[in-house]
């Protein structure tokens, strides 16, 4: 009886000592675990300010925006960490420009902010262009939303993407009356103003050109032995035979030409 009853406590006693050692060793390699990480260390709200050895000076040397060719051989997982970096930048020069204007100070450098923003745009050319080429191959289209040339409010043409609304196109009274019903963009507002904008662009281009006239003329003045070819390759929209007959292509010499 004795002996059994040492026998029991041996065994509940080795047990306990063996369920303490098993803990004890979850709980080390708990720690050790907890320890590890492989996240960025947090700043809270210094990672909106640049570094405090730049807050004084007026010039700060940066490199040139990502380019298309170097984002095309990035994985997925490259470009997404990319884009965070150049995110969390943006918002850091966004903040450092509007903490310069409320102190009445230069912003240095504030082509960095385009420099980033061409970044952005650029990785966002790439993924489409890879999205593209995976809707293609996969179902044949290009997957993205269904674009219309429609005429705006004001008579211009426009792109449009297709959306999905709750109402129909001929349901939706609130845009048939006036848009179409009652000729909403063939009034003589909107006519007029198609008129002036057209008188516009054609002053435009005709201004141009006569500047691009004029300008040839002096190069011809001045450098009468130029090359022709590459003068007409430089401004195609020119005359340059007719350029060459004018008073004010001529110097104070017979030309060869």
């Amino acid at each position: 009886m004795n002996f059994s009853l040492f026998k029991s406590l041996t065994r509940r006693t080795f047990s306990i000592c063996l369920h303490t050692k098993n803990s004890t060793a979850a709980s080390n390699v708990t720690s050790k675990t907890k320890s590890f990480h492989t996240t960025a260390e947090r700043k809270d709200l210094m990672e909106f300010f640049d570094i405090k050895k730049n807050w004084n000076e007026t010039n700060i040397k940066v490199g040139r925006a990502w380019r298309l060719d170097e984002l095309r051989i990035k994985s997925n997982t490259d470009l997404h960490k990319l884009w965070y970096v150049l995110l969390k930048e943006r918002n850091m020069l966004y903040t450092m420009e509007h903490e310069c204007n409320e102190n009445v100070r230069l912003f240095p450098n504030p082509e960095r902010i385009d420099k980033v923003q061409d970044s952005m745009n650029n990785i966002e050319t790439v993924v489409r262009e890879r999205n593209i080429a995976y809707y293609k191959l996969e179902t044949g289209e290009t997957g993205e939303r269904p674009a219309d040339d429609v005429v705006n409010a004001f008579g211009l043409k426009e792109k449009y993407q297709q959306k999905e609304y709750y109402l129909p196109k001929f349901i939706n009274t609130r845009w048939v009356r006036p848009y179409l019903e009652h000729g909403y963009i063939n009034s003589v507002a909107v006519k007029k103003f198609l008129r002036l904008y057209n008188e516009k662009k054609h002053n435009e281009v005709r201004k141009a050109r006569n500047r691009n006239y004029n300008h040839v003329q002096q190069l011809l003045k001045r450098f009468p032995n130029m090359d022709m070819g590459v003068l007409t390759a430089e401004y195609p929209d020119v005359d340059i035979e007719k350029a060459k007959r004018t008073r004010k292509a001529r110097g104070h010499y017979f030309p060869k030409y």
